[in-house]
């Protein structure tokens, strides 16, 4: 198989993963808007996620079982997550943070690894 058949669904799973990742806590800056509003468009730009998460799923199960998907999925998230919440909300990553990501990274590894 190409290499663009195992990069395709990371890139498209890291495309989707910064809109979702406004659309869950973008709102946070914005604490004076009605719920209702900050709903509606969280809902708008999750649309555009899932336009990104859906093919990317589809082609990756071309290449990755549905496990190593979510794995991939869940890695690209605290990586996206990590960046918003110090660029966007200026946030500090403290060592506890640091942890618990490289252990979740760790559980990665044993996904990917294989049987043992």
């Amino acid at each position: 198989m190409p290499v663009f058949d195992y990069v395709r669904p990371i890139l498209l799973l890291l495309a989707s993963n910064v809109f979702m990742t406004f659309a869950w806590y973008g709102h946070l800056k914005f604490e004076n808007r009605p719920l209702w509003i900050v709903i509606l468009v969280s809902w708008g730009i999750a649309f555009f996620e899932y336009c990104l998460a859906v093919p990317a799923n589809r082609y990756g199960h071309e290449v990755y079982s549905a496990a190593q998907l979510k794995t991939i999925q869940e890695v690209v998230t605290l990586v996206i997550f990590a960046g918003f919440s110090v660029m966007y909300l200026g946030e500090k990553i403290t060592i506890n943070h640091a942890v618990g990501f490289a252990l979740i990274c760790a559980g990665a590894f044993f996904v990917f690894k294989g049987p043992l």
